[in-house]
Parts: C-alpha cells; structure tokens; sequence
C-alpha cells in the first residue's frame, strides 16, 4: 500500500539555506568524528572482553600450585611458564589493557565532546533541514 502524503508547509526543508563551503567542512568533519567514535566503541568492547579473560585467568593461576607450570599465551604463541612468572606477566598484561582502555576511552569523551559543538552550530544554521543523530 502506498502511503503518499503532502508535506505541511512547516515540514518542507527550507531550500533557503545555502549550505557554504564551512559548512560541509563542519559536515564532513562530524562524519568523520562519527565513525572514528563508532571504531573507538568497537575496539573498547573487544578490550573489555579481553579484559573479562584476564581476571578469569588471574583467579584460574591463584588457584594453581606454585610449583606448576602453566601455558601462557604470548602473540600467538604458548610458552611454558612457572606460576609466579606467569602472574608477574598477567599482572603487567592487565596493566597495558588497563591504559588502553583509558587511552580510548578518553578519545571516545573527545569525540562525543566535538561532535556536540558541530551539532549545536550545524542544527543552529540548518534547523530540521539536517538530521545528525542516528
């Protein structure tokens, strides 16, 4: 079924506003920032799942013997480590994650932070003629 409508005058977009070479520059840069936000949140939930697998590693090596050897896994590789050596490595993977997860983080907050003012100004300037959120 076709659902055909007329747009109430108010509705229409205003082909009044000329879109200037600043603007599309403002434009261009909040997609960017978009999709560089998008790949932040998708690289931070990966960490955070890897994150989950160290603390689940870090309780499994508490409970182990310290006398043991355990596999560890470093790049793509297992190496045959003794338990306290093995908890030192976990101890300073966990740390590098930790700062990553940081790191990201704050560039996320950067992001949402620039994108904010790019709408303000751009919804400022165009009104309902632009839509910016998803």
């Amino acid at each position: 079924m076709n659902n055909m409508r007329m747009l109430a005058e108010e509705e229409e977009n205003d082909d009044g506003t000329e879109v200037t070479w600043e603007d599309q520059q403002r434009i261009n840069t909040f997609s960017k920032l978009n999709t560089r936000l998008k790949s932040i949140e998708e690289r931070l939930e990966e960490l955070k799942q890897e994150k989950e697998a160290l603390d689940d590693l870090s309780t499994e090596l508490e409970l182990t013997d310290e006398d043991d050897s355990v596999l560890y896994k470093i790049g793509e590789s297992f190496l045959h480590l003794p338990q306290p050596r093995a908890m030192r490595r976990l101890e300073k993977d966990q740390a590098v994650l930790s700062a990553q997860v940081l790191e990201l983080s704050a560039g996320a907050e950067q992001c949402e932070k620039e994108m904010k003012e790019l709408k303000v100004t751009l919804y400022a300037r165009f009104g309902r003629a632009i839509n910016l959120d998803e």
